[in-house]
């Protein structure tokens, strides 16, 4: 149940939105632009540098780090092979211990480069270890850090405008079940779009303040390809969160609290916007005409589907467009090959309000008691596409009815 207090700090939110229509409820009303100060600014943009430039300065590093260990190498190799011989020719390496050179000036400078190799391959074994083994990606770790609580959070979401609508329409999907709670209940949320950076799904499982008093708690479903961004696989870490795998979506499903959040675009998506040819700019896309997994699994476990679309989430950033080729090995490796930019071109997002609106809930169509196992193989994927059109055309509905209220009526919405 939603505390009364709740409920009474709403009614007053919603009121001060009087041009909303009908059915639609505002949770979490737009922050004033001011809100966002000079600290919170300065906040973002070193977060993002750090963040979401982290595959290139981090594997920069890694290159610089090896290139350096294998120049001090060659160095002392070098010195130890041809120069650094005593007054016999008798090489520095083969020397017994207790013998000097002549030349102390040459063995000086091979001790200093042995030890500058020696410094530098320690550096860069125990970066690419503690990227690889980290203990500090333990979820309890960041649960001992409040990492939900960081004020650095609170910093982005004033960035970003941080707003959340539910549109119910014309009838509450939860008077068909009552005992669903948005906040508690098993659910899939389902967010769209992807965007360049998925900005849109972390913000609503990250920071407490963004699902504390909207849809709850949940378990981010992030590609694999995260691993390769040092920061973000901590951060996500820290967030529970679910490998995008079958198996793995399939086994958070059926484990407590079953409350899981995807962007089912995912990376494939972003290539699916302007300046892709045949897109025009005032197109937004939703990659879902032939995804059926999200609905499968929910299915089979008998888990309702939350829409919910966020406004903005493909405005953060720019994209150039790269060869088709390219597109192809993205989706071939599950990896983000794109090329794209922000403020001064630079990975710092560029300022858009994100505006979240939740939708009706899909409930799977299953009837009580029924047991999923015995559905045979037509009827079961009857049941799937029934799920896939529902949402569909939940989203098409959601994005129609509120695109005027984001300033964006000149928009269309493809589901492709």
């Amino acid at each position: 149940m939603i505390p009364s207090t709740n409920l009474s700090r709403r009614r007053s939110r919603t009121q001060q939105y009087p041009f909303l229509a009908k059915g639609i409820e505002t949770i979490i009303p737009p922050p004033p632009y001011e809100a966002c100060t000079l600290a919170d600014k300065i906040l973002v943009y070193a977060t993002s540098l750090i963040i979401v430039g982290s595959p290139f300065w981090f594997y920069g590093g890694i290159i610089y780090l090896y290139r350096k260990w294998r120049q001090y190498c060659k160095l002392a190799d070098h010195l130890s092979k041809n120069d650094a011989r005593d007054s016999n020719g008798e090489r520095l390496s083969e020397m017994k211990e207790g013998l000097q050179p002549l030349d102390t000036g040459i063995a000086e400078q091979y001790a200093r480069y042995r030890m500058l190799a020696k410094r530098f391959g320690t550096a860069l074994a125990a970066i690419i270890l503690l990227s690889i083994v980290g203990p500090h990606r333990n979820e309890k770790v960041g649960s001992m850090l409040g990492v939900r609580t960081w004020r650095l959070w609170d910093a982005w979401l004033n960035y970003v405008g941080f707003t959340v609508l539910r549109d119910h329409g014309n009838k509450n999907s939860e008077t068909i079940n009552p005992e669903f709670d948005i906040q508690s209940s098993p659910a899939m949320f389902a967010f769209i779009p992807h965007g360049i950076f998925p900005f849109g799904l972390a913000f609503s499982c990250l920071p407490e303040r963004g699902y504390q008093n909207t849809w709850g708690p949940f378990r981010p479903v992030v590609a694999t390809a995260t691993k390769l961004f040092p920061f973000v696989r901590t951060l996500i870490s820290w967030m529970g969160g679910v490998d995008a795998s079958r198996s793995a979506v399939s086994e958070a499903c059926s484990m407590h609290p079953r409350r899981i959040g995807i962007s089912p675009g995912g990376i494939a998506e972003m290539f699916e916007t302007f300046p892709k040819t045949g897109f025009h700019p005032n197109d937004e896309a939703a990659l879902l005409k032939d995804r059926t997994g999200m609905f499968k699994l929910a299915l089979q476990h008998k888990l309702p589907i939350v829409p919910v679309y966020v406004f903005g989430a493909t405005k953060m950033f720019r994209r150039v467009q790269l060869p088709h080729f390219i597109e192809t090995l993205s989706r071939m490796f599950k990896i983000s090959l794109c090329l794209f930019f922000g403020k001064l071109g630079l990975p710092i997002p560029f300022r858009q309000r994100l505006m979240y609106v939740m939708g009706r809930t899909i409930f799977p169509p299953i009837a009580t008691g029924e047991d999923v196992g015995m559905l045979e193989g037509d009827d079961f994927h009857r049941r799937v596409q029934d799920m896939h059109d529902a949402f569909c055309s939940e989203i098409v509905r959601i994005f129609d009815r509120n695109k005027e209220n984001y300033g964006w009526g000149h928009k269309t919405l493809r589901i492709v």
